[in-house]
């Protein structure tokens, strides 16, 4: 089953992907943080998700390129947090892909989804602002919602939280 879970930022969107991923039958679970600390505002993030999701029994994985290469228990519930990040990491990290990152970054999906039993995925909205944005930014949105349209396909449940309320958007079967 995969699970998408979107929202602004700070909308409450990771507790509620951390609350579906407690709901979920699981042996093992997974939180593949795909965030990079490159200053103390990152580090701070970095420690504030680690607090909220402290006691609930996921193992991390830092991975903030390459989806394909995470290895993942068979029966596992996996976080993946966040795509934002991820594609910002792939395009533009040295070890990134580049502009030519979303069929790769889809197929490290499709991997993870194979792998567990149950695939959490969150993203951001980032498109509503209405700010007219430098064409590198303006890829990088392009990219990144295009690969939310695709996960969304692939997904059995998509969630848009707003203001700490998770808004059903698409539901293909009754598991959470």
């Amino acid at each position: 089953m995969i699970i998408l879970v979107t929202g602004g930022s700070g909308s409450g969107k990771s507790e509620f992907a951390e609350n579906c991923c407690m709901k979920l039958p699981a042996v093992e679970k997974r939180y593949i943080a795909t965030m990079q600390a490159f200053d103390e505002e990152s580090r701070a993030r970095i420690r504030k998700h680690r607090r909220a999701r402290s006691g609930k029994g996921f193992a991390t994985i830092e991975q903030g390129t390459h989806l394909e290469e995470v290895s993942l228990p068979k029966e596992c519930t996996a976080l993946l947090e966040c795509m934002s990040n991820l594609v910002a990491n792939e395009m533009f990290a040295p070890e990134g892909r580049g502009e030519d990152c979303k069929d790769a970054i889809l197929q490290g999906i499709r991997h993870l989804a194979a792998e567990a039993k149950h695939l959490v995925i969150v993203s951001n909205n980032i498109f509503d602002d209405g700010i007219e944005y430098d064409p590198g930014t303006k890829l990088y949105m392009r990219i990144l919602g295009e690969i939310n349209q695709e996960v969304a396909v692939l997904a059995d449940q998509v969630y848009e939280v707003v203001c700490g309320i998770p808004i059903l958007m698409k539901k293909e079967r009754d598991r959470v």
